[in-house]
């Protein structure tokens, strides 16, 4: 029986182009074998697990002997960002997606945003990557104290301010507010994201891990809503961003992270202590720092620095327990993009009551993991996604 499953999110990890990738202007997009033979790094675990092994991945270094099970997910909701992924990953499909705003957003929304922050003005209002943002508008941001405002290609609002200019927990009240705006069904907006910074010129400035996501809170059910409810024993303990994905609902305990090196160590932690219920995890740096911002290099080493720490995750866990590695969406590093990708994601499974040289093939949607989860648990169903359990299992 499993009693307790863990779910490690690397955050950005794709593992090829989905069929509609085109829709979203993703042809060609690959994370992981763009990195594999751009920077050819070294994880002999992932491997061990059947990351090479997964169908379609193009990489011949392939694992003689699975550890486990092994399979790719597709995104079947409308969107490619984490919110959207990991609802999906916990029973709940988006769609119809949230509305993007590819020229920017509309004059009358950022007027409400001014008169309802009280904020003097703002900043940029453009569709571009932070990185570049903060370099054109930091120091400007300095002198005249106006929040910087833009977004991606996906359904976000993001809010950028110096920490010195206007403190973190001054840059949440607005998000909030902004939150509140952005939910009225004629703006539609997926997140709000606190993008806080500091330095003190264009060339230095770097956010920090004060970010803060601020969910629209339309999703429906998901498995942390049916673990937290139906399993009084059971503990949902949320790391990383998981609990601003999911606005707090169905989470016991949630504990938020300094990049993936805590993270990481956050989740050996709890692997440690004795509980039943779900340890979900999010590892955010590789989407964040190497993804956003094509740093191929980057990227390569963190993975090679999770896949370091995995040995010691697997040596803690419990006889009952089953540790899924997975993703959210793309964030191809080596493509011109510094968008997420359009992709299919990982599904490596372990544990010791997990059968090795398993391969689950392509699910047809990443709501497959959180029926297997319930499954396992003896929950009540969610509508979407089919279990595997039967094919996991010794």
């Amino acid at each position: 029986m499993i009693n307790r499953s863990i779910i490690i999110v690397l955050d950005g990890f794709g593992v090829g182009e989905l069929p509609d990738a085109h829709v979203y202007g993703d042809e060609g997009s690959n994370t992981l074998v763009g990195i594999y033979n751009s920077e050819h790094p070294n994880l002999p675990n992932m491997k061990s697990l059947g990351l090479y092994n997964i169908d379609g991945v193009d990489i011949a270094d392939k694992a003689g002997n699975v550890l486990g099970a092994y399979g790719k997910a597709t995104e079947t909701c409308e969107g490619k960002n984490s919110p959207v992924g990991h609802w999906e990953m916990s029973g709940y499909i988006k769609k119809p997606g949230f509305k993007t705003y590819p020229n920017a957003f509309p004059k009358e929304l950022i007027d409400e945003f001014i008169k309802e922050t009280g904020v003097k003005g703002i900043l940029c209002n453009e569709v571009g990557s932070g990185t570049e943002i903060l370099k054109r508008f930091g120091e400007e941001h300095v002198k005249t104290g106006y929040p910087i405002i833009y977004t991606s290609a996906d359904s976000v609002f993001q809010i950028a301010a110096h920490e010195d200019i206007i403190p973190v927990e001054k840059l949440y009240e607005i998000c909030k507010i902004a939150r509140k705006i952005l939910d009225d069904p004629k703006y539609n907006v997926g997140t709000v994201i606190a993008r806080p910074f500091i330095g003190d010129k264009n060339e230095n400035f770097v956010r920090t891990y004060n970010r803060r996501d601020f969910e629209s809170n339309t999703f429906g059910k998901t498995m942390l809503d049916v673990i937290y409810n139906e399993d009084k024993d059971a503990k949902v303990i949320a790391i990383g961003k998981i609990e601003d994905l999911f606005s707090g609902r169905g989470i016991t305990k949630a504990i938020h992270t300094n990049g993936n090196a805590d993270g990481i160590e956050k989740t050996i932690e709890y692997i440690k202590q004795d509980s039943k219920g779900l340890i979900f995890t999010n590892l955010v740096d590789f989407d964040m720092l190497y993804g956003h911002r094509n740093n191929v290099k980057g990227y390569s080493e963190a993975l090679e620095y999770f896949d370091g720490k995995l040995p010691e995750i697997m040596k803690n866990m419990k006889d009952d327990d089953m540790l899924i590695i997975t993703a959210d969406h793309g964030n191809d590093p080596t493509t011109p993009s510094t968008d997420h990708s359009r992709e299919y994601t990982p599904i490596l499974v372990y544990g010791k009551q997990i059968k090795p040289n398993t391969n689950l093939g392509i699910r047809k949607t990443y709501a497959d993991i959180s029926a297997t989860i319930l499954d396992l648990f003896n929950l009540s169903k969610l509508k979407n996604g089919t279990s595997f359990k039967n094919e996991i299992l010794k």
